[in-house]
């Protein structure tokens, strides 16, 4: 399946069928993650902290995106291989096209900015490209040092009208998607009955048009902590704990 393709399978699902999306760091997890019909992954700068134990993603650089993004290509998934552009890497409208064209060029199929409104100059010139973009409004991980920490979003009127105008604009520049990161549920399913391009929610609620995880944090394997808004936890890392210990004992006593 082309791009293109993939890019209208995913815009035709809104009302139609919902979207599970994962995260995907590395040639392994995208290999493990084969066959389980997620038609999205994301190469997420969530890495930052899962992977590469930074406190939070505004330490990836486009050169860590990159990295992973040719790893994860390497296997070649059936689902569109989304990016995100890091910190940093869309200050003006010709500083994203050339961090989008990138990420292209290290094997993403689409590319995610942060915003709405205040990056609409960013993302006009990406599409402008023939680039997809998938778009994040709510809380937005990139602003977590500005705002302090990681707030949900939706609270206020005033929150709501910006969500409504961003989610607008995006939609109407030609996204095939939103991401809604930590939107409370009725301003989330607000938005989603407002637009024509699916609404991916994380923490969201249930009244998206789907749901995007964070791998490891599905799988339990995510170092120090498990967000509030992963219901269904498989706790992986005791069992790969408890499979290190059993081998080491083997090894260490090996008459035992």
């Amino acid at each position: 399946m082309t791009t293109s393709e993939k890019v209208r399978q995913i815009r035709a699902s809104k009302g139609h069928e919902r979207i599970a999306a994962l995260t995907v760091y590395d040639f392994a997890m995208a290999k493990m993650l084969e066959g389980s019909g997620i038609p999205l992954l994301l190469v997420g700068d969530s890495l930052g902290m899962v992977v590469l134990g930074y406190p939070d993603t505004t330490r990836v650089t486009m050169a860590d995106m990159e990295h992973h993004l040719r790893a994860v290509a390497r296997a070649q998934p059936g689902a569109l291989l989304a990016a995100d552009l890091p910190f940093g890497s869309c200050a003006t409208a010709a500083s994203a096209v050339e961090n989008a064209r990138r990420l292209v060029a290290a094997g993403a199929e689409a590319v995610k900015i942060e915003g709405g409104r205040a990056v609409l100059p960013q993302i006009q010139a990406i599409l402008s490209e023939g680039i997809p973009l998938l778009g994040h409004l709510g809380m937005l991980p990139q602003n977590a040092l500005v705002e302090g920490g990681y707030h949900v979003k939706g609270k206020n009127e005033a929150e709501r009208q910006d969500l409504r105008a961003d989610a607008r604009a995006l939609c109407d520049a030609g996204a095939f998607g939103i991401v809604l990161e930590l939107v409370t549920g009725a301003v989330a399913r607000e938005l989603t009955a407002a637009v024509a391009i699916p609404t991916i929610g994380i923490g969201s609620g249930a009244g998206c048009d789907g749901q995007i995880l964070v791998t490891t944090d599905l799988l339990g394997t995510s170092p120090n902590f498990i967000p509030r808004h992963v219901k269904k936890n498989w706790h992986f890392a005791e069992q790969m704990r408890a499979a290190v210990v059993e081998w080491r004992e083997s090894v260490v006593h090996p008459e035992s």
